[in-house]
């Protein structure tokens, strides 16, 4: 993989085809996880880890795999790893595992893991598809993180609640205050909507001034022509 192939696949992730905000896939775990930004990061996490494995395992058996059955065989592949997932989450991160609930095993029918390994990772060697996957995760987590944060604040106005569940002794941020009453709807299914909104709004914003920008700006100059060379001179 040349650097070039690599900021391609960085740009398109997180930001270009960045799946919250480009191509609104996954909404349902956005939508409902997004309360805090532990909840949001954390269930952004476990995306992270299936995207990369299920783009990685497809790739490398995608000659194996018939075309007719192709959607089922991926599904079974995700669903296996999502259990171990699942599964770590309950051993290791129980109090966490116990609050993401259903969202976790629900990743298997997340569309944005279907639809890189269908796009992308049947289609390409491992390890452009194990970085495709990790980088549309990336870009997914910053959404949930960016979501999570400012629901958070404004909704209860701290930072990192429920930190104490992946570090022990670890608490929350209380940036407004033991006295801020709270903007309830933040933290409501409404406030989800708004945020994801606003979000979005920003986002077509900045692109629709890069594209000004781009607009804007001059033309390269052309290289010069070669000039063509001289004939031989007789001997």
């Amino acid at each position: 993989m040349t650097p070039q192939q690599f900021r391609d696949l960085a740009h398109s992730g997180l930001w270009k085809q960045n799946p919250g905000l480009a191509q609104l896939l996954g909404l349902c775990p956005i939508l409902a996880v997004s309360t805090s930004m532990v909840n949001a990061v954390s269930l952004g996490l476990a995306t992270i880890l299936v995207m990369a494995l299920a783009n990685l395992a497809v790739s490398a058996l995608r000659n194996f795999i018939p075309y007719e059955i192709r959607i089922p065989v991926f599904i079974l592949i995700i669903a296996a790893l999502v259990t171990v997932v699942d599964l770590a989450f309950n051993a290791y991160l129980h109090d966490l595992y116990l609050v993401l609930g259903i969202f976790i095993p629900l990743i298997v029918t997340n569309s944005i893991v279907l639809a890189r390994v269908e796009a992308y990772a049947a289609k390409n060697d491992p390890l452009t598809s194990t970085i495709d996957g990790i980088m549309m995760g990336i870009g997914l987590v910053w959404v949930l993180a960016v979501l999570g944060g400012v629901r958070e604040l404004l909704g209860a106005g701290t930072l990192f609640s429920g930190i104490d569940m992946i570090v022990p002794g670890a608490s929350a941020l209380n940036v407004f205050g033991a006295d801020y009453p709270g903007f309830l709807i933040a933290i409501l299914p409404p406030g989800a909507f708004f945020a994801l909104g606003c979000l979005i709004a920003a986002y077509n914003s900045i692109n629709a001034r890069l594209a000004a920008r781009a607009r804007r700006q001059p033309p390269a100059p052309l290289a010069p022509e070669a000039a063509p060379p001289e004939p031989a001179s007789a001997a």
